[in-house]
C-alpha cells in the first residue's frame, strides 16, 4: 500500500495522516497469510505424513496470497489444487499449471463463482480415505464457494443475499441465511469431500472468530437452524420479496422436511480439522506497536465494534471526547464490522459511511484524525478501503459545494471522499481480517 492512494486528489498532507497510515499499513503487515500459513501447515500438517495425494482447495479474498504461500513449502507434494478469489485479488500471482484459479464476485455471488466451485468439486471428488484436501480459507468465501441448493437458482441467491445487505442484516444473520440455501456451507463442503480427511486453515474474518461463520462455516458444524434462518427473514421484513424458491425451502426445512445443516455429532467430522491462524485481533496488536513507537500512547477499545456504522462512529467520537484532557499524543484502534442499511442510491461502503460519520462530529476540532477501512483493501462495492478524514473534512467539502448530510442520507460516502480526495485506496490487499479504524489525538 502506498501513501499517494490518499493524496491522489490533492489532499493537503500531515504528519498525523502520514502517521495513521503508517500505523494502518505496520497493521496490514501484521495479518499477510504468508507467515501464517506456512506455520499452520508447519504445526498441523505432519500428523498427515502417510496420506496418499494432497490437494489444495483455497477459496476467498485472501486465497491466491494462502495457496501461494502453500506452495512455497508444499509444492512437489501436492496433486492437483483450486483457487477461487475475488475479481482482480490474483493480478499479481502465478500458479504451476496444477493449480486452477478462478476469480468471481463478491459479495454478491455471480455465475463464475458456480462454474469455479462446480468445477473444483468434480476435481476432489476423487479425493478417498486415503488422501488430504489443504483447504484455505478467508473473508468473502461465503459468496465465492458458491453452489446453490438443489432447486435453487443463481438468481435466487444473489436476490436474497442484495436484500439481507441492503437491509443491514449482519454476518451472523447473514450467513445463517446463506448457510441454509447453500450445498456447500454449515459443513456440507465437509460432507461432500468425505471420506477424505479435510485440514482446513483460516484467516478470521469475523468478530469472535466464530468457526461456524467464518465463510458461511463450510468444514465446520453449523449450531444455527431453518428456523434460525426464518427470523431474520422475519426480522427485515423481507418475506414478501424474498424469491419463492427460497422462502418455501426455508419453510421446508423449519417442517423439519428436508436434511439440517450438518451438527457437532455429524461422523463427518471425525476426519476434519479447523484452525484459525490469522485475525483481527492480531492486526489491532501490531496496530497498537506500531503508534507507539511512533511516539503515541496507545489503546485498543474493541476487537467487536459492530452496528450500524454511523451507530459505531458516534460511540467513537464518545471515546474520543473522553480522553480530551489528557496530554500527549494518542492512538485509539478499534476492529470489527459495521453494516450500513441502504436507504439512498449512493455508492459506498461501511468504512467510508463510518469516516463520513466521524468526520461530521469531529467538524471544526484541531488535532483528531481517524483513517476506517477494510483490512481486504476493498469497502462494499468499491475501490477503496477506506477514508482518511479529521476536522477540515467538512470544512473543505463545504469549500468545494458538498452537503455532508444529503451525501451521508443519499449513502454515498464513496463520492463525497472522492471529490475531498480522502479516500484511502489500496488494491488488494491480500488478506482480509474485518476492518480497523484508527483515530490519532493531539492535544
Amino acid at each position: 500500500m502506498q501513501k499517494k492512494g490518499i493524496s491522489k486528489y490533492n489532499i493537503p498532507m500531515s504528519r498525523e495522516r502520514d502517521d495513521v497510515v503508517s500505523i494502518f499499513k505496520s497493521a496490514l503487515e501484521a495479518v499477510k497469510p504468508e507467515k501464517a500459513v506456512k506455520e499452520g501447515i508447519k504445526a498441523h500438517l505432519k500428523s498427515y505424513r502417510n496420506v496418499n495425494n494432497l490437494y489444495l482447495l483455497a477459496f476467498g479474498k485472501a486465497a491466491c496470497t494462502m495457496a501461494k504461500s502453500a506452495l512455497t513449502v508444499l509444492e512437489n507434494r501436492i496433486s492437483k489444487g483450486y483457487v477461487i478469489t475475488k475479481y482482480h485479488h490474483c493480478r499479481c500471482f502465478s500458479f504451476p499449471d496444477k493449480i486452477e484459479v478462478f476469480e468471481a464476485a463478491h459479495p454478491v455471488p455471480d455465475e463464475m463463482g458456480v462454474r469455479a466451485t462446480e468445477h473444483a468439486l468434480r476435481g476432489l471428488s476423487k479425493a478417498t480415505e486415503k488422501d488430504l484436501v489443504l483447504t484455505l480459507i478467508s473473508g468473502g468465501g461465503s459468496a465465492l464457494l458458491c453452489s446453490p441448493f438443489q432447486g435453487l437458482t443463481l438468481e435466487d441467491k444473489m436476490n436474497t443475499t442484495e436484500l439481507l445487505l441492503k437491509a443491514g442484516a449482519d454476518i451472523f444473520e447473514l450467513n445463517t441465511v446463506r448457510k441454509h440455501i447453500s450445498s456447500v456451507k454449515g459443513g456440507r463442503l465437509a460432507e461432500t469431500l468425505h471420506p477424505a480427511n479435510v485440514l482446513s486453515l483460516i484467516v478470521s474474518d469475523v468478530i469472535g472468530d466464530r468457526l461456524d461463520v467464518i465463510a458461511s462455516g463450510p468444514t465446520t458444524p453449523d449450531p444455527t437452524t431453518y428456523q434460525d434462518a426464518l427470523r431474520v427473514v422475519k426480522k427485515y421484513g423481507i418475506e414478501k420479496d424474498l424469491p419463492p424458491r427460497v422462502l418455501n425451502l426455508l419453510q421446508r426445512g423449519a417442517r423439519g422436511e428436508l436434511p439440517e445443516t450438518l451438527k457437532p455429532d455429524s461422523s463427518v467430522f471425525e476426519r476434519v480439522e479447523n484452525h484459525i491462524i490469522s485475525s483481527n485481533r492480531h492486526c489491532l496488536e501490531q496496530a497498537k506497536t506500531k503508534a507507539e513507537e511512533s511516539g503515541y500512547q496507545a489503546e485498543v477499545l474493541t476487537d467487536s465494534l459492530q452496528g450500524e456504522a454511523r451507530d459505531a462512529a458516534e460511540w467513537l467520537f464518545s471515546e474520543v471526547k473522553k480522553r480530551f484532557h489528557l496530554k500527549r499524543p494518542l492512538c485509539i484502534i478499534t476492529g470489527g464490522e459495521t453494516t450500513v442499511t441502504v436507504k439512498g442510491n449512493g455508492l459506498g461502503g461501511r468504512n467510508t459511511e463510518f469516516a463520513l460519520s466521524f468526520a461530521m462530529k469531529i467538524d471544526g476540532l484541531k488535532g483528531i484524525t481517524l483513517l476506517s477501512a477494510g483490512t481486504d483493501g476493498t469497502d462494499g462495492p468499491t475501490d477503496a478501503a477506506g477514508a482518511v478524514v479529521d476536522g477540515e473534512t467538512i470544512k473543505r467539502a463545504k469549500s468545494l459545494g458538498l452537503e455532508p448530510v444529503d451525501y451521508l442520507n443519499r449513502n454515498d460516502s464513496y463520492n463525497f471522499f472522492k471529490k475531498t480526495g480522502e479516500l484511502l485506496i489500496t488494491g488488494p490487499t491480500g488478506t482480509n481480517v474485518m476492518d480497523i479504524q484508527i483515530v490519532l489525538i493531539r492535544p
